[in-house]
């Protein structure tokens, strides 16, 4: 009988850890805050992502993390539908300069402050974040999908 109630608790653990939300923020942080344009990339293993300004949640078979980020100029970028900014966004993430993108700091900056100001929810996760800091004309920013 004591054997039968070992087994039903062993086989109700999970045999995967959570994903590593504070390892992929630390990675973020590290390239946040550069004096020059700095990329990075971080493997994740997660099925769910939940990028904020401020906070990172990682969601995968073995349960949820969350890490918050020490840097304030993180910026989350995601394809919201009919949203140009947010397009914008993301190619800049993906290497283009931001002045090739917008036609003014300005316009980078807004863009900037409504992807900051979105708020957070879960989307399905790729294997990578991706990541890369700009500065352009006085605007910084971590841009993190």
């Amino acid at each position: 009988m004591a054997s039968l109630v070992v087994f039903g608790v062993a086989a109700e653990l999970p045999t995967t850890p959570p994903p590593d939300a504070a390892r992929a923020v630390n990675t973020v942080d590290s390239v946040a805050g550069c004096e020059y344009t700095a990329t990075a990339e971080h493997p994740i293993s997660a099925r769910e992502v939940k990028l904020g300004a401020h906070r990172l949640g990682l969601r995968g078979v073995g349960g949820t993390a969350h890490a918050t980020f020490v840097s304030d100029s993180v910026v989350p970028v995601g394809n919201v539908a009919g949203s140009k900014r947010g397009t914008n966004l993301r190619r800049v993430l993906n290497g283009e300069p931001p002045a090739s993108v917008f036609a003014s700091p300005t316009d980078f900056a807004s863009a900037v402050r409504v992807a900051g100001n979105r708020r957070a929810t879960w989307q399905g996760a790729d294997n990578t974040l991706q990541i890369r800091c700009v500065s352009w004309e006085g605007v910084d920013a971590t841009l993190v999908a």
